[in-house]
């Protein structure tokens, strides 16, 4: 929520300003976010980002300089009316009034939210709530994998475009997944009790019993499932030190000690995405693997958008040009990564655009890969600290007819490339097999999973890390650095012309 609001702020400053830096301050945001959590610390970052835009929003008007744009109206072909926005327009004094006025008004809304659980109980909601997500199914050994992950990437549901891929292009169509079709399920109707009483259940203040089952819990955890255990057991060392200097004794608050705690273990491990989270809300344990529901969201998503491929067309000069936003269950879209993959067979060259894709099933990674050799070839070992196991990841045999082993290869990246589009990207370049354009990725190699640790408070411990067979490492911390560095916005024209150079 407060990053659509900073999102609608950012409306505040001219156009080629936000086509410009927009991307980078959403970016910002969103590592302070994640960095600056508990109240003092989102206020804070509230007030400078307030202070920033009193100052640099008059600052960007002035800096731009207006252009004449062709307002000539054109017909659109369902005859609704088209619209033309002069950009570029300096804004009227009373709208940048109105608009600073509305900011502060904004924040202080939110700090009266967050501080109104003064006089009534506070509402029982988690610190750090998941969003809901949407799991795959796990119904083989790298399914299960991803359905226990307990950062898997949350599978947007955006408006359904769907694309009939053929040939020569892309035909955008309502509803052509190919995926089997499930019955429409209704929403429940919720229990209008069962909704407010959570709202009602006041916070449970920590006492040092609690505390401490919670630091038994994660040092257990840590020891056993940390990827690297040499760097578990140094974490486990400093959180039992600061237990037994007193450093935790303050916190009664469940929130803030799971941030504490979370603290604690980042400086010494510099792990992102290692963390305690607590919920408000008691929490049951798991289920072992994704429930019915789970997998019917999931099926849904795909159905949704297509397999996540959202474009396959082939560009001037005989470029082909793929857009996959995930890597989804291919015993559930092998079919539409065949028809995508057979739309650009005639290809000279081929893009694969990677930059909004937040991975997905190594399988598919595999499965896509295997378009660019002529043979079997050996991409990654995941190893899982857990099960003291390695998998090895192989692209298939290759598939008959196909041109495109010994074609150009170009991928598009950006700094929210995840997970296993990064495995794709640091594959194909370690292979020597593609030319990697863009910024450098998102640097999240370790998978983590998370693991109860009582009815408030869980532990998301990485215990799986990708071993690649060249650099024996992996890309976690740094992400895929390009090959040829640039704006994200700017990789694809760069890929272009790269690509019309060599067939040139």
């Amino acid at each position: 929520m407060s990053e659509k609001i900073y999102a609608w702020l950012l409306r505040l400053y001219p156009s080629p300003f936000r086509k410009a830096y927009g991307e980078e301050a959403l970016q910002l945001f969103r590592d302070r976010s994640r960095d600056e959590r508990g109240f003092f610390l989102s206020l804070r970052l509230w007030l400078d980002l307030l202070t920033d835009l009193a100052i640099s929003v008059p600052r960007a008007y002035r800096s731009v300089q207006p252009a004449p744009i062709d307002a000539s109206a054109q017909q659109r072909w369902d005859g609704t009316p088209s619209f033309h926005v002069l950009e570029g327009e300096a804004p009227r004094p009373g709208a940048l009034l109105f608009g600073g006025v509305l900011a502060l008004a904004a924040v202080a809304t939110f700090a009266i939210s967050l501080g109104h659980g003064g006089n009534y109980p506070r509402a029982s909601v988690a610190h750090s709530q998941p969003p809901a997500e949407v799991q795959p199914p796990a119904s083989s050994p790298s399914a299960a994998q991803a359905a226990g992950d307990a950062e898997e990437e949350t599978i947007a549901s955006g408006p359904p475009a769907m694309a009939r891929l053929r040939p020569g292009g892309t035909e955008l169509v309502p509803g052509a997944s190919g995926l089997p079709q499930t019955p429409a399920q209704q929403p429940r109707p919720q229990d209008a009790t069962s909704a407010i009483i959570p709202a009602l259940v006041a916070d449970v203040k920590l006492d040092a019993a609690e505390r401490q089952r919670v630091i038994d819990g994660a040092i257990a955890n840590l020891k056993r499932y940390y990827v690297y255990p040499e760097v578990g057991q140094k974490m486990a060392d400093v959180l039992l030190a600061h237990e037994k200097s007193g450093d935790d004794d303050a916190m009664t608050d469940g929130g803030a000690f799971a941030d504490l705690l979370t603290r604690q273990m980042t400086d010494v491990g510099h792990d992102r995405q290692l963390m305690v989270v607590y919920h408000r809300v008691e929490t049951p344990a798991r289920p072992p693997g994704p429930t019915p529901e789970t997998v019917a969201r999931y099926r849904k998503a795909l159905e949704q958008n297509n397999c996540f491929f959202e474009k396959a067309e082939i560009l001037p000069h005989n470029i082909g040009y793929l857009k996959l936003n995930s890597f989804p269950d291919p015993s559930l879209c092998q079919p539409m990564a065949a028809a995508a993959m057979a739309s650009l067979n005639h290809a000279d060259a081929i893009i694969f655009d990677l930059r909004d894709n937040t991975g997905g099933y190594p399988s598919m990674v595999a499965l896509i890969a295997g378009y660019l050799f002529a043979q079997p070839t050996h991409l990654n070992d995941m190893y899982n600290r857990g099960e003291n196991s390695t998998l090895q990841s192989w692209t298939p045999q290759p598939v008959l007819g196909n041109r495109l082993a010994n074609k150009a290869a170009y991928v598009l990246t950006s700094g929210t490339t995840f997970s296993g589009a990064e495995e794709f990207s640091y594959d194909l370049k370690m292979l020597k097999r593609a030319t990697i354009v863009g910024e450098a990725t998102s640097g999240r190699g370790h998978i983590p999973r998370g693991r109860r640790i009582d009815d408030h408070f869980e532990i998301r411990v990485p215990d799986q890390r990708s071993i690649n067979p060249i650099s024996k490492t992996d890309w976690d911390g740094p992400g895929v650095a390009p090959d040829v560095k640039v704006k994200a916005a700017d990789a694809l024209q760069t890929a272009q012309k790269l690509a019309e150079n060599k067939l040139h």
